[in-house]
């Protein structure tokens, strides 16, 4: 049984378009569809356009909860909220493992297949005429790099601008240093927030400088410069199950693709067929989200926003959706 007193309470009620009194526009539930509303710019840029097609291209009325992935997880698997746009697969919660090994949960759809991790410098710095390193490409050349990336503070190293203290990917980037080699000849530098890693990146690519630093996507710098990531021996759980666990490791591996799939509570989907349909056909990219990140950012927009930016600006999203729901949607965008 579907409780969303919760949601009720909580989420921003939107009703549904007058459009939508049509028979064949006529939602089939009786009730808001409610989106766990991931509290990070990614997952709230696709609950937005996902919301906006249930609305106005079905004649739903939506809802959301906002909230950190654990709790909005479990508020998935008990029936408190039908929809959650973001679930990473390569390490997934535990919370989505249990609910959907419970048979509480469903997976759906694909937002993106290719969220990234790397190690990343300014493209223009690598390729291009004016290109002062054509010839780095991995993170094993970077040994003949350390005055490119000199350190400021630290004559005759370079800098690595790694994730602050206190975050996973500044355990994991430390031990690739040393299993690289890397840890005598390069400063490991911690920002101290995640503004001030993405900031360094940005002066680089601003101003045409050398700079090698952790990053990952879908984010708004990657959506807004050019950055190339070195390239890394590929993902082996092996090796980096060990590389972790080690004082001193000699192997290191690139970090793993992460699919990142759309969940759903199993009898919402059951319920909901066409819902379903759209939510399983949902599909966008790392590049495509990255960019509605950087709109959002430039433009001081809101998810919602965004949304509509992305939904007047391509057509990719009418493969999803049956004709007359095609036209709902862009009846609602004034189209």
């Amino acid at each position: 049984m579907f409780r969303h007193s919760i949601a009720l309470a909580v989420g921003v009620f939107v009703a549904a378009p007058a459009l939508a009194q049509d028979a064949e526009m006529a939602c089939e539930i009786d009730r808001p569809v409610v989106f766990a509303d991931l509290n990070y710019g990614s997952a709230q840029f696709h609950t937005a356009v996902a919301s906006r097609l249930i609305r106005d291209g079905f004649g739903c009325e939506v809802d959301s909860i906002p909230g950190d992935t654990i709790p909005l997880i479990n508020g998935v698997a008990r029936g408190d909220a039908d929809v959650i746009m973001e679930i990473w697969t390569a390490n997934p919660a535990q919370a989505w493992v249990d609910a959907e090994a419970a048979g509480q949960t469903v997976a759906l759809g694909t937002t993106f297949p290719d969220a990234a991790e790397g190690w990343f410098v300014p493209t223009s710095i690598v390729s291009g005429a004016d290109a002062v390193a054509p010839d780095l490409k991995s993170v094993a050349d970077l040994p003949k790099y350390t005055e490119l990336f000199a350190d400021p503070e630290e004559p005759g190293k370079g800098r690595f601008y790694n994730c602050p203290a206190g975050w996973q990917c500044e355990v994991v980037n430390t031990q690739k240093l040393i299993a690289y080699g890397l840890d005598d000849s390069y400063t490991n530098f911690r920002p101290g927030t995640g503004e001030a890693l993405a900031a360094a990146a940005e002066a680089a690519a601003l101003r045409n400088k050398p700079a090698v630093f952790y990053y990952w996507g879908p984010t708004w710098l990657l959506g807004k410069y050019d950055f190339t990531k070195l390239d890394e021996a590929p993902f082996d759980k092996a090796v980096w199950d060990e590389m972790l666990a080690s004082d001193k490791p000699t192997k290191a591996t690139a970090y793993p693709v992460s699919k990142v799939i759309i969940g759903a509570n199993t009898e919402f989907s059951e319920a909901a067929p066409k819902l379903t349909a759209l939510l399983k056909a949902y599909s966008s990219t790392n590049a495509a989200t990255s960019a509605a990140l950087a709109y959002m950012r430039d433009s001081d927009a809101s998810p919602d926003e965004a949304a509509v930016d992305f939904l007047k600006s391509n057509e990719d999203w009418t493969k999803w959706l049956p004709a007359e729901a095609v036209e709902g949607v862009k009846s609602a965008l004034g189209e």
